[in-house]
C-alpha cells in the first residue's frame, strides 16, 4: 500500500517538473498568440490612429457588414482570396517535393557531398525575403544578368521586365518558396528516413530489389504518415500563406495578382485612410475560417489516421 502511495507522489512530483519544462513556452504562447487577440476591439469601433481606444464610438458589426455591402470592397476581398486560393493551393499540389527531395538526398551515398548539398538547400530558409528580393533583382532586374546575358547573345534586343511581369506569377513565386524552403522542410522527411527498420531493407535487398523498388516499395510508404500529417496542417494554415514575399515583390505592375489575404490586411492597415477597423475585421474572419479549416482536417485525421492532432 505505501509503495503505490510512494509511487503516485512520484508521477505527481514527475508530472508538475514536466510542466515547469513547457511553462516558459506557454508563457511565450500566452504573450505573443493570444494576448494580441485583445486588438480585435478595433473591429468593433469607428477607430482611427493615434486616439485611444476609449475615445471612439462603439458601432458593432458595422465593419463586417461593410465587406458584403460595398461592391467594391467585396470586389477586392474576391480578388485578394483568389490569390490566397491560388498560390496556398500550387503549394499544397506540390507538397511533396520536399519528400522526394529527402527521399533522393538520402540515396546520395557520399556523405560530404550529401551535407554539402543538404546545408547549401537549407541555408536560404534562414535568408530573409529582403535579401531574396535583392538577389532576384540582381538576376532579373531589367538591368540584371540575364537581361544582360541576353542581350549580349542577341536573343533579345531590350531588357524585359521579369519582375514586374504577371506571367505564370504564382508559379513563379512558388519557385521561389521552394528554393528557400525546400531544404529546410526535408529535414522532417529526413529524420522520418532514419526510423525505417533496416531489417526490411536488408531483406528486400537480398530479395534482389533495386533501389528504386526499395524507394518506392519501403522509404515512400513508410514516410507518407508524416507527409499526410504535414498535409493537413497545411490545409488548416490554407488562408495563413504569410505575406513577407509577397510584400517585398509586390509592385504597382502585379498587385492584383501577388497581394494575398494578409498582405491586403496590412496594406489596408498601414495605408492612412483610416481603414484599420475593417482591415482588423478581415483579419478576425480570416482566423475563423481558419479555426474552421482546423476541425475539419483535424476530424480527417481521424477518420484516416485514427487519431487527430488536437
Amino acid at each position: 500500500m505505501q509503495k503505490a502511495e510512494r509511487r503516485i507522489d512520484y508521477k505527481k512530483r514527475r508530472s508538475y517538473i514536466e510542466f515547469l519544462y513547457i511553462l516558459p513556452f506557454l508563457v511565450l504562447v500566452a504573450l505573443f498568440s493570444y494576448f494580441p487577440l485583445y486588438g480585435w476591439i478595433y473591429a468593433f469601433h469607428d477607430y482611427r490612429p493615434p486616439f485611444p481606444i476609449t475615445n471612439e464610438t462603439f458601432v458593432g458589426f458595422k465593419w463586417f457588414a461593410t465587406i458584403v455591402n460595398n461592391p467594391v470592397r467585396l470586389k477586392n476581398v474576391l480578388r485578394v482570396l483568389r490569390n490566397t486560393f491560388a498560390m496556398s493551393g500550387i503549394s499544397l499540389f506540390f507538397s511533396w517535393f520536399p519528400m522526394v527531395f529527402a527521399v533522393f538526398l538520402n540515396e546520395i551515398k557520399c556523405k560530404p557531398f550529401r551535407k554539402f548539398v543538404q546545408t547549401v538547400t537549407t541555408l536560404p530558409n534562414f535568408i530573409s525575403w529582403v535579401l531574396v528580393f535583392a538577389f532576384a533583382f540582381t538576376l532579373f532586374g531589367t538591368n540584371g544578368a540575364v537581361n544582360s546575358v541576353l542581350q549580349e547573345i542577341g536573343i533579345i534586343s531590350k531588357p524585359i521586365s521579369f519582375l514586374k511581369s504577371t506571367d505564370h506569377l504564382w508559379f513563379k513565386m512558388w519557385l521561389w518558396l521552394t528554393w528557400k524552403n525546400a531544404g529546410w522542410a526535408a529535414i522532417m522527411y529526413l529524420a522520418a528516413i532514419t526510423g525505417i527498420d533496416e531489417q526490411m531493407i536488408e531483406a528486400a535487398k537480398v530479395d534482389g530489389a533495386t533501389r528504386m523498388q526499395i524507394i518506392w516499395n519501403i522509404t515512400i510508404p513508410s514516410l507518407l504518415p508524416t507527409y499526410f500529417v504535414i498535409v493537413m496542417l497545411n490545409l488548416a494554415n490554407f488562408l495563413s500563406n504569410g505575406m513577407e514575399q509577397y510584400y517585398v515583390f509586390q509592385n504597382a505592375f502585379n498587385q492584383d495578382y501577388i497581394e494575398v489575404l494578409d498582405l491586403y490586411v496590412y496594406n489596408m492597415a498601414t495605408s492612412g485612410t483610416g481603414m484599420y477597423p475593417l482591415s482588423t475585421a478581415i483579419s478576425i474572419l480570416k482566423s475563423l475560417v481558419s479555426v474552421v479549416l482546423l476541425f475539419i482536417t483535424n476530424t480527417a485525421s481521424k477518420l484516416i489516421r485514427g487519431e487527430g492532432f488536437i
